[in-house]
């Protein structure tokens, strides 16, 4: 009865998955923007520049792939004889 529960993920993998997820929040911020008040006017060089259309998909991808390495990564083990 002395089973201890044994969590999957560990403390360094969710220090890298939220490493990732903050990349992914700033990806998502510096997409943000770009309209106007007026629907009259167009701003074509809010819109279309280059921290919108570069910039912020990389490090939404980017975001993703620490993620997904912070999931995937082996844990160390804390007792070698098990």
């Amino acid at each position: 009865m002395g089973n201890k529960f044994d969590f999957p993920i560990r403390k360094e993998n969710l220090r890298i998955i939220f490493v990732g997820l903050a990349i992914n929040i700033l990806g998502y911020i510096l997409m943000i923007g770009g309209g106007s008040d007026n629907p009259n006017e167009f701003h074509a060089e809010e819109l279309f520049s280059t921290v919108r259309i570069t910039v912020s998909p990389i490090l939404i991808i980017a975001g993703f792939v620490v993620m997904i390495y912070g999931i995937m990564k082996k844990a160390k083990n804390d007792n070698p004889q098990e």
